[in-house]
């Protein structure tokens, strides 16, 4: 509906009189309107001032595939993929229905990403501009905020958004608006900080994944793929867009802790560091109602990962930070996010309280 919507087309005050005078007094018809673009359709008909005031009697927010859903997915298509090559096409692709149609059997993550996101005719090597100058108007402002964001994986303030990406305060309010309606940015806000210190993210995988790669390799050849997720970057950012992952499926790591029936808030934590203390830095931290607190550490791994005493002291340092500047007087517990268990040595034992592997992200 929103295409439908061109400049100097009249379509509102069309389909206001057509309802309101004709269809509206037929009990027999349904409307469906749909539209990628929802904010278009929350302006225009959900918050509607003019004929079409309150006539919205069922709203429905298609969101992206959760990975249980992707997996029901592809065995509907007659697909059947480990979960962790599921879990590598959807840190490329996101949830998206029309993407994940373009996966074929009888071939691997590696060569399905190769086919799809670096062949000149695969479906995702040319879509990011398409995507968003079909969704928005001025979708250049859009884009100016979505390649911001993936240059600062960790996240800007609106402020340092406006500043970097170079839009003025008034046209900055609609694209963010925009963006966060659509799901390509989400908005989070530090554990016990005012909303206005908060940050967004870019979140949406298949962007993230078409800057990072297949802008920079657009023309190199056969076998992209296979190449870059072999380098050191591919480790940086599989473990990055991993940790996104797991802020999606956060009902799903509620349940896995047992604690799905505790009320709960999550959020990232970020400090600056002082005279005493050094800076540091936490993406997801869950705050349960009973009094603890899980900081979760993402570990994205091809196998069982052991931890190594460097490591394991990381993690010490942190907690000790995170206790102190934060003088909390729950009980704080260090969660591993994991693709395969981590080997259970000796510094597994003395830093990780709980831990959540792959598996329990793709539960119902």
């Amino acid at each position: 509906m929103p295409w439908l919507n061109t400049p100097k087309s009249d379509f509102i005050s069309a389909l206001e009189f057509f309802w309101n005078q004709h269809v509206s007094k037929m009990g027999h018809i349904l409307l469906i309107a749909c539209g990628s673009a929802a904010s278009w359709i929350r302006k225009n008909l959900i918050q509607a001032r003019g004929g079409l005031y309150n006539r919205v009697t069922q709203r429905i927010k298609l969101s992206p595939f959760t990975l249980y859903e992707t997996e029901l997915f592809f065995q509907n298509m007659g697909l059947i993929l480990p979960r962790y090559q599921i879990l590598e096409l959807y840190m490329a692709m996101g949830g998206i229905p029309f993407y994940l149609k373009a996966v074929e059997k009888g071939k691997s993550a590696v060569q399905l990403i190769d086919e799809i996101c670096f062949s000149p005719q695969g479906l995702l090597t040319e879509e990011y501009s398409q995507l968003y100058h079909s969704l928005f108007r001025n979708a250049e402002y859009h884009i100016a905020v979505i390649e911001t964001l993936a240059a600062q994986p960790h996240g800007l303030s609106r402020a340092e958004i406006a500043l970097y990406a170079k839009i003025t305060e008034a046209q900055l309010s609609k694209t963010m608006e925009e963006l966060v309606e659509c799901d390509f940015i989400s908005f989070f806000q530090p554990f016990l900080n005012k909303k206005k210190d908060g940050v967004y993210k870019l979140t949406d995988l298949y962007s993230l994944f078409f800057l990072k790669f297949i802008q920079p390799n657009k023309g190199a050849g056969s076998k992209v793929w296979e190449q870059l997720s072999q380098q050191s970057q591919y480790t940086a950012w599989s473990g990055y867009a991993f940790e996104n992952i797991c802020m999606m499926h956060i009902a799903q790591i509620k349940t896995a802790l047992g604690i799905s029936g505790v009320y709960t808030k999550h959020s990232s934590w970020r400090y600056k560091g002082s005279d005493v203390l050094p800076r540091a830095q936490i993406d997801m931290v869950i705050d349960r109602a009973d009094q603890i607190i899980h900081l979760c550490e993402a570990k994205f791994t091809k196998g069982n990962y052991a931890l190594t005493g460097e490591y394991a002291a990381r993690l010490r340092l942190k907690k000790s930070i995170f206790k102190e500047a934060t003088k909390t007087k729950k009980a704080v517990f260090t969660t591993l996010l994991s693709t395969y268990p981590a080997m259970q040595n000796q510094y597994y034992l003395a830093e990780i309280d709980s831990e959540i592997s792959m598996d329990a992200l793709f539960a119902h």
